[in-house]
């Protein structure tokens, strides 16, 4: 069910994609009333590269483009967005199907064929050889000012009207130090940032100028695939993992937690915020 319209005033954003469902509200005492709920949907889409069924990701079904090419280059599948040779969505079938250039024995070896989690429980990445050598240390020179940060967490809050519908989502958005350009929600965060990677690839544009704005949690799996991309600075509303700081700290990303009511944590890369 396709609800709302998009501010043309405003950075792109994600298709809403809720249902309204019948509920009944428990006050402590009692059922005491029948109203109705708004959810967020989930489906099961499953990636196909060069006709082998690669992965089924459970996610809410929009930019199902930028999806696949998201994951497919953060698990090795894709190259360059020059090495895909054709990309179809089966939204009857549930599938999307890539045509690559790339050999992609090595990751499908890596990777197997598994059934992805919404990325809240277990991760969509395995530490293996390929995730430390596509994770390569930023050498980019990005400088944001400190009151920056806060705004862009204050306008992803504002444009995040599926979480305020359903509270049934993360949120992600690509920033570029003045706005946000790019957001995008999904069940699960790292489908989100799958959508923000393959958005900025479809488009060529640049990522090592820009800074991950999320609701997630900041761990370790999220460090690898902003080091894949070249993203240098990651913010979020949530925490940080020890695993995750450590890994910032090794691929020289500057990484921030608990930004919220005009504050928040620096863990590592304090000389990218001025």
């Amino acid at each position: 069910m396709m609800m709302g319209r998009e501010d043309p005033r405003q950075p792109e954003q994600a298709d809403e994609k809720v249902s309204a469902v019948d509920s009944w509200l428990y006050d402590g005492h009692g059922l005491v009333r029948r109203e109705t709920q708004w959810v967020i949907e989930e489906r099961p889409v499953t990636l196909f590269v060069n006709e082998r069924e690669i992965v089924t990701l459970l996610c809410a079904g929009h930019h199902l483009e930028e999806l696949a090419v998201g994951f497919a280059y953060a698990e090795g599948f894709l190259d360059s967005v020059e090495d895909l040779l054709n990309l179809r969505v089966d939204m009857e079938g549930g599938r999307v199907l890539l045509e690559v250039r790339s050999d992609t024995s090595l990751s499908e070896k890596l990777l197997h064929k598994r059934t992805i989690s919404s990325g809240c429980g277990k991760g969509t990445l395995f530490y293996h050889a390929l995730d430390a050598l596509l994770a390569q240390p930023s050498e980019s020179a990005l400088r944001i000012p400190a009151e920056a940060v806060c705004r862009h967490v204050g306008d992803l809050n504002a444009l995040s009207q599926t979480y305020k519908r359903t509270h049934g989502v993360h949120n992600c958005a690509l920033a570029d130090g003045r706005r946000i350009v790019v957001f995008r929600d999904d069940i699960g965060r790292h489908n989100a940032v799958d959508m923000l990677v393959g958005h900025a690839l479809l488009r060529k544009m640049p990522l090592d100028d820009k800074l991950l704005v999320t609701t997630g949690r900041l761990t370790s799996e999220i460090i690898i695939k902003v080091a894949k991309v070249g993203i240098p600075m990651v913010v979020s509303r949530n925490t940080a993992t020890t695993l995750a700081i450590a890994l910032a700290e090794q691929l020289n990303i500057t990484l921030i937690g608990y930004a919220r009511a005009g504050k928040f944590t620096l863990y590592t890369g304090k000389e990218r915020i001025s």
